[in-house]
């Protein structure tokens, strides 16, 4: 795989709306980002969107080898020559969100993901990495800070976000990052997120299609008492929903923000035998 062509040493591109495009220029805070992505000199690590490379120049300092994956076609053909041509780098210019990492064939599932992501496609990109054939063992993104609480959330304050992550990896919210660390500065604040894969996932093995789909139910109406929200999900009547709550030991009165992972697996086993949820696109 070959690094893309340079044609300018400077960056013709400004910061693209349409992208979500906010650089960042802060050295301090990319920093930061690669302490905590606990960087080790024989790693590999994907970069999603590197903009002007202000992650990417330090992570080719740091490790045995680095992919950037950039949508913006100026950015991606610059960005090599803007670094100086480091040979441990390539550049892909690609989405992030279909970005096929079995087929890149450079790493194996010991890589790492370190990124500041656009704003309007971080919940996808992140999701797209934890449930794909080769997820990574560690990712370090920088996304919008309520985002990064609810990946992080506990019990109490749990949304669909905060399942969907936590099912694939422990979630922790490291550092919280100022407006004026970006160029053209951003009108919320942002966050980093370290998500380290479990080694065994729930329901390994399995299409977890279903387990979600109950999910999805559960938050369907998420100020609503837990069982009124399921059957509006779900579609059915409140006896069977009761049933399954009760056999799963869950307070129906609850809400589903309240729910840890582990309750939302013990009423899918019960759901599962009874039979209350059908199949459906996830």
């Amino acid at each position: 795989m070959t690094a893309v062509s340079f044609t300018s040493n400077r960056f013709s591109s400004r910061p693209r709306k349409s992208l979500g495009q906010h650089f960042l220029v802060d050295g301090r805070i990319a920093e930061r980002i690669l302490n905590a992505a606990e960087l080790e000199p024989g790693d590999v690590v994907i970069e999603v969107g590197p903009g002007k490379g202000a992650l990417t120049r330090r992570l080719t300092q740091r490790v045995a080898s680095v992919v950037a994956v950039e949508l913006d076609k100026v950015l991606a053909r610059e960005l090599t020559g803007k670094l100086n041509y480091p040979e441990n780098l390539t550049v892909i210019e690609a989405d992030a969100r279909t970005l096929d990492m079995e087929a890149l064939e450079v790493f194996d599932s010991n890589y790492k993901v370190v990124a500041n992501l656009p704003y309007y496609a971080a919940n996808p990109i992140t999701r797209h990495f934890l449930e794909s054939g080769l997820p990574p063992r560690l990712m370090v993104v920088m996304v919008q800070k309520e985002v990064a609480e609810s990946m992080s959330a506990s019990p109490g304050k749990m949304s669909l976000l905060s399942v969907a992550i936590q099912f694939y990896a422990s979630a922790e919210l490291v550092f919280t990052v100022p407006p004026a660390s970006f160029r053209p500065a951003p009108k919320v604040s942002s966050a980093v997120v370290r998500l380290k894969r479990k080694s065994v996932t729930a329901l390994e093995g399995n299409d977890i299609s279903p387990f979600f789909d109950l999910v999805r139910a559960g938050f369907s109406a998420p100020r609503k008492q837990l069982r009124n929200s399921l059957c509006h999900g779900l579609k059915t009547d409140l006896e069977p929903v009761s049933d399954v709550l009760r056999k799963a030991d869950v307070d129906g009165k609850r809400r589903a923000e309240t729910l840890t992972l582990e309750e939302w697996l013990t009423v899918f086993s019960v759901c599962s035998e009874s039979g209350c949820l059908g199949r459906s696109q996830r």
